[in-house]
């Protein structure tokens, strides 16, 4: 008989419980354990006690299941009898939801060459940061200077505090504007929703 299982083909006849392991890649699985003794805890989580593998083997697939070795570096290792496709079919299933219920949190840049902005450009770059907040982004904003504004870093202090001010009903300054070499930062964060 055939089984597909966790996307390995496996043979199960009546003396073999299967010729192909699951998966080596992070529990060891019925022959694929090499300790003479181990702690068996049974399917329904009851000890069974210390026993030689062979004999946990036997039990497992006595009952049509896997034994399986959870802890390999405990005193004796312990092992437990469970369903080991099952169980992985169910950890990937966790892995994904989790993977689905991550926020993936973007940092977008609102760039400005130089201090001498116009009112409608700097209210244009207001409403593109509005924007990147309300939908979750945090937003870097970023001035650079040229020449002689290098001599008067006041004037882009101005103008970050006015952004921060344009942009406090729908974020926060995560980070305070400073100098980096010619260029001045600030990062702002959406507020969270309450």
């Amino acid at each position: 008989m055939i089984i597909l299982n966790a996307g390995i083909f496996c043979l199960r006849l009546n003396f073999l419980r299967r010729c192909v392991p699951i998966s080596s890649k992070e529990l060891a699985i019925n022959d694929g354990i090499k300790f003479k003794e181990v702690r068996v805890i049974g399917s329904d989580g009851s000890q069974l006690g210390i026993m030689p593998t062979a004999k946990a083997i036997e039990i497992a697939y006595s009952k049509d299941l896997d034994l399986v070795n959870i802890s390999p570096n405990a005193v004796p290792p312990v092992c437990k009898i469970m369903d080991y496709g099952k169980y992985r079919f169910e950890q990937t299933k966790r892995e994904k939801d989790a993977k689905k219920n991550q926020k993936i949190i973007e940092i977008k840049e609102i760039r400005l060459i130089g201090v001498g902005i116009d009112t409608h450009d700097f209210e244009t770059k207001a409403k593109h940061a509005i924007k990147f907040l309300q939908a979750g982004n945090k937003v870097k904003f970023s001035i650079r200077f040229r020449g002689r504004e290098l001599g008067h870093p006041e004037i882009g202090l101005d103008l970050m505090n006015r952004f921060a001010e344009s942009c406090s009903e729908v974020g926060n300054v995560e980070k305070a504007a400073k100098m980096e070499g010619r260029n001045m930062l600030m990062f702002m964060a959406p507020k969270l929703n309450k």
